[in-house]
């Protein structure tokens, strides 16, 4: 069996509306939802993860978003790294401490950007350890 790699671009403004965010690992982008690869955020129904989606909000607002994807699905999600202004989302969400690198998909490019604050009060997913 052969596997295609698709490479697939989305670019949009979220001040054209076009940018969504389900939460802090998970943004919508031109209608297609987008799971940040390498990135490790807390739950939704938690403070953590509330809190970190409304950093993710704040942080996105006003910015072009440019996504590369890398052809796998998870869920209902293309699986992609995504920039806003040229700035890596995944690392700013793990440099302001709402956010773990998971190494089993990042490849452990994410790590230097972990706060001591974050790890002490994150929960590590089971399949990013």
């Amino acid at each position: 069996m052969i596997r295609l790699a698709i490479c697939l671009a989305l670019f949009a403004t979220a001040a054209q509306a076009q940018v969504h965010v389900r939460d802090a690992d998970t943004i919508v982008v031109d209608g297609t939802p987008v799971r940040l690869n390498g990135v490790d955020a807390p739950e939704l129904g938690t403070r953590s993860g509330q809190n970190a989606k409304r950093w993710m909000v704040n942080f996105l607002r006003d910015k072009s978003v440019d996504c590369k994807l890398n052809g796998e699905r998870t869920y209902d999600r293309w699986v992609g790294t995504c920039l806003a202004n040229g700035q890596d989302i995944g690392a700013a969400v793990i440099a302001a401490g709402h956010a773990l690198d998971c190494a089993r998909y990042s490849g452990g490019r994410y790590k230097k950007y972990e706060t001591p604050a974050a790890k002490s009060r994150l929960k590590r997913a089971s399949y990013c350890r």
